[in-house]
C-alpha cells in the first residue's frame, strides 16, 4: 500500500477480526465515490471477473505476500483465536484457502479438542529459496509435486508443533534432509521427540477446515549420533604398568635416576640380599621346631617322672624346686586334664551334677525364647573367633562347636543369679578347656578359674571398677621397675595399662599368642595364680620392646592391638597365615616368651607382689 494507506483493525468478541480501509482523496479519481472496500464486496468482484487473477500471478502473489509477511518476523507464529469464518478465512480469499485432508493424510489419534490447528515456530525455507505458502497447498495435484525439505547445510533445527492432536502435544524436530528425492527418500525416516506440555489452549471451533500437515514434518536421521557416557568401572592390567617398569627401585624418587646398568646391578644385589633374608628366616624356623620337639620329647619322657612323684599329690611342687621346674616346663599331654582340674581346684564346692542342672535350664530358655537374644548373638561371634586356625569350633563343621555353645549358655545361666551377663572372651577359654578334658569336669574348672580374685575382677560388672584400677596400678609399678624405657614412653603417648591390659588378661592370651605358647603359661598359671599373669604379660612387653617406639599414638596403639600395616604387608609377602595369633606376624614364639620370663628370675620377687596387693587392694 501506499505511505498514506491508514489500516484499522478491530477485534470484536465472537466475530474475529474486521478490516475497514479509508482511502484518502489523493488516490480518487471521482469515479469511484460509491465503491465499498469489504471482504464481501472484494469476493464479489473476484467472481465476477475471474480473468483478473490468474493461477501464476496468484501463485507468485501469494509467494510474495506470506515470504514478505514471514520475512518481518519468523519468530512469531500466526494463531487463528476464533473459530469463526469472517476471522480466518475472511481475511483471505477464498482461492487461497487450503483443501480438506484426505483419507490418507487424516491423523491417528482423536479429534482436536484445541484452538490451535498448526503453529510453525520457524520458517521452511523452499528449494529455490522462498519461503511456502498455505496457498501452495491447493497446487499440489495440479503440478509436479517440488522438493520442499529444508536444505541439508540448514545450520538451525526447524520445530514444529503441531496441536492438531490431543493433548499431550507432540514437537517434531528436523536437523536436516538429503537434497535429492532418492536420498531424502532413504533417509526420511520420522523421528518425533513427544514432550509433554502442562498448558492446555482453548477449544476451537470446528467451521474451520484443518490444515494439512507441513510438508517438512517428516523428519530424517540425525546426522549427528549421540554421546553414550559409559558408567563401567575402568579396569587395570594386573602386571606392573609403564611407569612402574621404567622407575628406579632402589632411588628415591626425589633424587636423579641411575643409569641402566646402575639400576639393574643394584637391583640384582637386592634381591640376593632378599632372599638370603628368606633363607634365612626358614632355617630359624627349622631350628625353633626341632627345639620344640626336643622339648616335648623330653616331657613325654618324663611321664614316669610324673607318675611317680607329682600325680599322687600335686602340691609336692611347692617343696620341691626340681619338681617345680619340671612343672614350668609343660605338663605331658596326657596328664594335661587331672593337673589342670587338681591345681584349680574346688573353692566353689560345685557337684558334678552341677553342669547337667545349668545346661538343662538353658535349655529351657532357649526353647521358650527368655534367653536374651543379644547374649546369644554375642556368643556365636566370640566362637567364631575362638581358635580359628584349629577349625574345631567352626558353626557349620567343627565338631566340637555344640559343646562350647552348651558350656556357654550353661555358664550365662550360671552367672544369672547374680545378675552378671556375658563376656567377651569367655569362649576362648571354654574352647581351650573342652580341648583337654569333657564337658562336665570342664565346667566346674572354668568357673573356679574364673572365681579367682583377678578374673573375677575383669568378668565382673562396673562394681569391680575399683579392683580393676588397682591391678593396673600394680601393672605399672611393676612395669616401671622392670622395663623403665617402655614405661615413660607409654607415659609420653598417655597410654595406660587399660588400653592392652584386658584384651591379654581376659582371654588369658589366646587371642594374641601361638597355642603350644598359650598352653604352658596356662599350666603355669594354675600353679602359681594371678602373679603370672603379671609376670607373663611383661615378658610380653619386653619381646615387643624394639618395636614400641613409635612417635605417633595411635600406631603405637595398633601395634598392641596386633594390626601394625608393616608387619603385616611382611607376613602377607612371606606367604604366613593370618588367622592364627596376633602377635604371630612380630616372631613372638614359645621360646622367645619364655626365654623373657626366665630373664625375670633374677628380680622378680613374690615378695613384691604381695606388698603391692596388700597397698591396692587391703581387702583381699
Amino acid at each position: 500500500m501506499a505511505d498514506d494507506e491508514h489500516e484499522v483493525v478491530e477485534r470484536q468478541v465472537g466475530k474475529g477480526f474486521e478490516a475497514h480501509f479509508d482511502l484518502d482523496d489523493a488516490f480518487s479519481d471521482g469515479e469511484d465515490d460509491n465503491l465499498e472496500f469489504s471482504s464481501a464486496a472484494i469476493r464479489k468482484h473476484l467472481a465476477e471477473n475471474p480473468s483478473w487473477v490468474g493461477n501464476d500471478d496468484r501463485e507468485d502473489d501469494g509467494e510474495t505476500e506470506y515470504s514478505s509477511a514471514r520475512d518481518q518476523d519468523t519468530s512469531i507464529s500466526t494463531f487463528c483465536l476464533d473459530g469463526s469464518l469472517n476471522s480466518y478465512s475472511g481475511s483471505r480469499s477464498s482461492s487461497s484457502s487450503p483443501p480438506p485432508l484426505t483419507a490418507e493424510e487424516q491423523p491417528d489419534e482423536q479429534e482436536v479438542p484445541q484452538d490451535f490447528s498448526d503453529i510453525t515456530l520457524s520458517e521452511e525455507p523452499s528449494a529455490n529459496g522462498q519461503s511456502t505458502s498455505h496457498e501452495d497447498t491447493q497446487e499440489e495435484d495440479a503440478s509436479p509435486p517440488r522438493d520442499t525439505s529444508p536444505l541439508r547445510d540448514t545450520s538451525y533445527p526447524a520445530v514444529h508443533i503441531d496441536v492438531s492432536r490431543s493433548p499431550p502435544s507432540r514437537v517434531m524436530m528436523s536437523t536436516g534432509a538429503e537434497s535429492n528425492g532418492k536420498d531424502h527418500q532413504e533417509d526420511g525416516a520420522v523421528h518425533p521427540v513427544s514432550n509433554t506440555f502442562s498448558s492446555y489452549l482453548p477449544a476451537p471451533s470446528h467451521d474451520i477446515p484443518p490444515l494439512p500437515p507441513s510438508p517438512s514434518s517428516p523428519l530424517p536421521k540425525s546426522p549427528t549420533t549421540p554421546t553414550i557416557i559409559s558408567h563401567r568401572r575402568q579396569t587395570y592390567s594386573a602386571g606392573p604398568s609403564a611407569f612402574q617398569k621404567v622407575m628406579s627401585q632402589t632411588r628415591p624418587h626425589f633424587l636423579p635416576p641411575k643409569n641402566r646398568q646402575e639400576d639393574q646391578k643394584h637391583m640384582a644385589d637386592w634381591q640376593a640380599m632378599m632372599k638370603q633374608s628368606r633363607f634365612a628366616e626358614e632355617k630359624r624356623r627349622k631350628a625353633l621346631q626341632e627345639r620344640r620337639l626336643a622339648r616335648e620329647l623330653k616331657i613325654e619322657q618324663s611321664m614316669y617322672k610324673w607318675e611317680k612323684e607329682i600325680l599322687p599329690d600335686w602340691r609336692v611342687v611347692y617343696k620341691n624346686p626340681n619338681l617345680r621346674r619340671l612343672w614350668w616346663n609343660g605338663i605331658p599331654t596326657k596328664l594335661r586334664a587331672s593337673m589342670w582340674q587338681q591345681a584349680a581346684g574346688n573353692a566353689l564346692a560345685l557337684s558334678k551334677d552341677n553342669y547337667k542342672n545349668c545346661l538343662s535350664r538353658a535349655t529351657r530358655a532357649l526353647s521358650s525364647g527368655s534367653f536374651p537374644a543379644e547374649t546369644l548373638q554375642a556368643m556365636e561371634q566370640d566362637i567364631l573367633s575362638t581358635l580359628p586356625a584349629l577349625h574345631i569350633f567352626h558353626p557349620e563343621t567343627g565338631p566340637l562347636y555344640q559343646d562350647l555353645r552348651d558350656m556357654l549358655c550353661a555358664w550365662v545361666v550360671s552367672r544369672a543369679d547374680e545378675g552378671l551377663g556375658y563376656v567377651h572372651g569367655t569362649a576362648k577359654i571354654a574352647g581351650m578347656i573342652l580341648l583337654n578334658m569333657k564337658p562336665q569336669q570342664g565346667f566346674v574348672m572354668m568357673r573356679n578359674v574364673l572365681e579367682r580374685h583377678c578374673m573375677r575382677s575383669l568378668y565382673s560388672s562396673v562394681a569391680a571398677k575399683d579392683d580393676v584400677e588397682a591391678y593396673y596400678r600394680i601393672f605399672d609399678t611393676l612395669l616401671a621397675d622392670c622395663m623403665p624405657k617402655i614405661y615413660f614412653n607409654f607415659k609420653q603417648h598417655q597410654i595406660s595399662p587399660g588400653a592392652y591390659l584386658p584384651d591379654w588378661l581376659i582371654p588369658l592370651f589366646l587371642d594374641h599368642l601361638p597355642f603350644e605358647a598359650c598352653a604352658r603359661l596356662w599350666d603355669v598359671l594354675l600353679l602359681e595364680g594371678d602373679s603370672f599373669l603379671f609376670r607373663a604379660a611383661l615378658a610380653v612387653l619386653a619381646v615387643l620392646e624394639p618395636r614400641l617406639f613409635f612417635p605417633d599414638r595411635q600406631e603405637l596403639l595398633d601395634l598392641l592391638r596386633g594390626k601394625n600395616k608393616a608387619a603385616l604387608e611382611v607376613a602377607k609377602r612371606e606367604g604366613r597365615l593370618l588367622d592364627g595369633a596376633k602377635y604371630d606376624i612380630y616372631g613372638v614364639d614359645e621360646e622367645t616368651l619364655w626365654e623373657r620370663i626366665d630373664s625375670m628370675e633374677d628380680w622378680w620377687k613374690e615378695s613384691t607382689w604381695k606388698r603391692l596387693t596388700q597397698r591396692e587392694l587391703p581387702d583381699l
